[in-house]
């Protein structure tokens, strides 16, 4: 399924709307924890090569709908509602939706940056990236550099 190219400007722009709207209402940890996913979004923005940044805004916004969830659920006024709160509680709604597509979109980015096409087992454990590099611990013996067919040694 091929998705349609969306610049991750306009899925920050659109959830910073419905997170200021829904915070009229929801405000507090609902405001601290949409916000913090949206600054990680700026990053992914400011820093358009970087898996990093993309990961992070993806994983704050997976969490973000779980959290969502949760507090909209605890904290919708139960009692009478002005038209202010009924709309501030509908724009909150509506980012909650929105989150899973953006998720997906964000994803899609996710892959174009280079990053796996899914989760490992190991996902926060050490990095696959492997250099020339060998540490001091490490039981491997290093290639001879002077193995090959061309080598001369002092015996030969």
């Amino acid at each position: 399924m091929e998705l349609p190219a969306v610049n991750l400007k306009v899925i920050l722009l659109a959830h910073w709307l419905l997170t200021t709207w829904g915070s009229i209402v929801f405000g507090g940890p609902y405001s601290w924890a949409n916000f913090t996913v949206l600054a990680l979004g700026v990053w992914a923005v400011a820093q358009p090569d970087s898996v990093d940044a993309i990961s992070m805004f993806l994983g704050g916004l997976l969490a973000t709908i779980l959290l969502d969830i949760i507090h909209i659920s605890v904290f919708y006024p139960r009692s009478s509602m002005s038209d202010t709160a009924r709309f501030s509680a509908g724009m909150a709604v509506l980012s909650l939706l929105l989150k899973p597509f953006s998720c997906c979109l964000v994803h899609h980015m996710y892959r174009e940056r280079g990053g796996e096409p899914h989760f490992h087992s190991d996902f926060l454990g050490p990095s696959r990236e492997r250099s020339a590099y060998q540490t001091i611990e490490s039981t491997e013996r290093p290639a001879d550099p002077f193995s090959g067919p061309d080598a001369r040694g002092p015996d030969a």
